[in-house]
């Protein structure tokens, strides 16, 4: 094999390739040529190559996801480093793990006018898990008998094989972005051929942590005690807790379990569509009655983030005596009400707690789940007499979506409008919830559907799609990935703001009018172009929009700019009836 002559990025290569990272995206560059030889030349890695830094950061991000492994991405020095920023924030806030490799000149180039040199240490400090900052270093000749520069040789070398294991093993043991800047001098596309490289290794630890039945009876006690208890589940892979704990919780009659889109989790009795429950109470005469049936006295929380305004804006209202959060790294005060952090797995968890609580006599889940049985038929009543717009081009769409496959949503309207609808169980759903920016929503599903064994469509909105367009130009898309972008001509979640929505101020740096299509970026990256501007046109192109194809395909759903806000506020008001 061939091997670049610097030994830091042999070193890199290997250790990348000794804990199991396979997966490389690397943007074009010129300071990261020793990198770039090294990934591309070793038989164990599938290198992928991706120019615009923004999107092949997302794109690994969506590979990691579905992996569940650390992914690695290579840059060049200056600039090209900060656009994986976006990325490296959602991966921080999701839990995804990210290995950034960046390139970068000797220190002493630093702040002397090079081009391409930026502050690039610690460049990432508050959105990072470990940063591992290496040493440059000169490469000897063979022979050389310097014992001061092969002692330095020695000394730097040991230096980056540990900072380069600490960074490797966070990413692993803690599943989140790493940053690893390695500088180089010049000459950087010097090779070698077959030279063996075993550097220091240091193994990941992955921590378990269990409580004993002493530990948990005091909250047990408190759960026995309680006749109002609330589960809600933000963002979660599929499959992440055994079906037995979510049939108990279900069962338990002071119970009630809200999930969303994103949970991943399913159960009839659950509550699925959580606006719809709590946004037709905000709009009743008789709100702060049925707020306090709901207030619950125990609230147990797992997952990611939660979309939902209404559900924190409610639950910061209306605050429980207890929060709870489960998770083996991390816990919110997304309710400013948070007094426990079980610092375990969710299985571990439910598999020692339930086993100590028992059945209480209430009628908290029982008054919910009719309530909930209600808003299912108001749900259905309201969609059949609303006229053409997202909220009726969604419920057009949700039906269609091919099972057993995955399901992305950008950021904003699109994943807000999938919280009214019941996805079919087989769906596997994600987003970028980490951050909830648009940024790279397209790119993320991109990097999906490269690894994944199911076909992978995202549903977007015209912002989020022509903002992340650049995700398209690359080689490894799937002929069976599938985008749907509902194009209202701009940023249609303002309208659903308070403001004034009927200024030119409002139109130009608020909701951004344009008058874009889609075809013409379908065009460039050779994807096959469907429209449709009716719920007749929905209907009949998304048939033939999911079946076999040799290219990937986009369908453009046009729906009217200044109907979709009146049709959604009005939702709320018919729902409460």
């Amino acid at each position: 094999m061939k091997y670049s002559k610097i030994p830091v990025a042999r070193s890199v290569v290997a250790l990348c390739v000794a804990k199991e990272i396979k997966h490389v995206v690397i943007s074009p560059g010129s300071r990261n040529a020793p990198l770039t030889i090294g990934f591309t030349h070793h038989e164990e890695i599938t290198p992928y190559s991706i120019v615009d830094e923004r999107c092949a950061a997302f794109f690994a991000l969506g590979m990691a996801q579905q992996l569940k492994k650390p992914v690695a991405l290579v840059c060049t020095s200056g600039s090209a480093l900060l656009n994986y920023y976006p990325a490296i924030a959602e991966a921080f806030y999701s839990d995804i793990p990210l290995v950034v490799i960046s390139a970068d000149r000797p220190v002493e180039r630093i702040d002397i006018g090079d081009g391409q040199t930026i502050r690039q240490k610690n460049v990432f400090e508050n959105h990072i898990l470990y940063s591992a900052n290496l040493y440059s270093e000169v490469v000897l000749d063979s022979e050389s008998k310097d014992p001061k520069l092969q002692q330095k040789q020695f000394e730097a070398q040991k230096h980056n094989e540990r900072e380069v294991n600490l960074a490797l093993n966070k990413a692993i043991e803690e599943k989140g972005p790493v940053h690893i800047n390695v500088p180089f001098y010049e000459p950087l596309y010097d090779t070698v051929e077959n030279i063996e490289v075993n550097p220091l290794q240091i193994f990941p630890e992955i921590k378990e942590r269990h409580y004993s039945e002493k530990q948990l009876q005091n909250y047990a006690d408190e759960w026995n005690r309680a006749e109002r208890i609330m589960v809600i589940v933000g963002v979660a892979q599929p499959n992440a807790v055994e079906q037995k704990f979510l049939d108990q919780l279900a069962e338990d009659p002071s119970v009630i379990v809200l999930t969303e889109t994103t949970s991943n989790l399913h159960h009839d009795q659950f509550f699925t569509r959580i606006d719809t429950l709590i946004g037709p109470i905000e709009k009743d005469e008789n709100k702060e009655e049925l707020f306090q049936k709901l207030q619950p006295e125990i609230l147990l929380t797992f997952g990611g983030m939660i979309v939902s305004k209404k559900i924190k804006s409610f639950l910061r209202n209306y605050s429980p005596k207890h929060h709870w959060h489960i998770d083996s790294k991390k816990a919110y005060n997304t309710f400013f009400c948070l007094n426990k952090h079980f610092e375990t797995d969710v299985n571990s968890f439910f598999s020692e707690f339930l086993a100590l609580i028992h059945t209480t006599n209430s009628d908290y889940g029982a008054f919910w789940k009719n309530i909930k049985e209600k808003r299912q038929r108001r749900h259905e009543d309201y969609m059949a007499e609303i006229p053409y717009s997202d909220l009726k081009a969604m419920q057009k769409i949700y039906p269609l979506i091919p099972k057993n496959s995955i399901l992305h949503f950008g950021n904003s309207s699109s994943i807000r409008y999938s919280q009214l609808f019941e996805w079919d169980k087989s769906l596997k759903m994600y987003c970028n919830r980490g951050t909830s920016g648009i940024d790279g929503s397209i790119s993320t599903a991109v990097g999906a559907a490269v690894n994944a064994s199911e076909p992978v469509t995202i549903i977007t909105g015209d912002l989020s799609f022509f903002y992340d367009s650049n995700a398209l130009w690359n080689n490894y898309i799937p002929s069976n990935f599938r985008i749907i972008v509902l194009n209202n001509k701009g940023g249609g979640i303002f309208r659903i703001l308070p403001g004034n929505k009927n200024s030119e101020n409002f139109d130009t740096y608020f909701e951004t009018v344009h008058d874009l299509n889609a075809k013409p970026i379908c065009d460039l990256y050779n994807f096959e172009y469907f429209k449709a501007n009716s719920e007749d046109e929905i209907q009949h192109s998304i048939k033939s929009f999911f079946s076999d194809s040799g290219k990937p395909r986009l369908l453009e759903i046009f729906t009217p700019r200044k109907l979709n806000d009146e049709v959604l506020l009005e939702y709320f008001n018919f729902m409460k009836s």
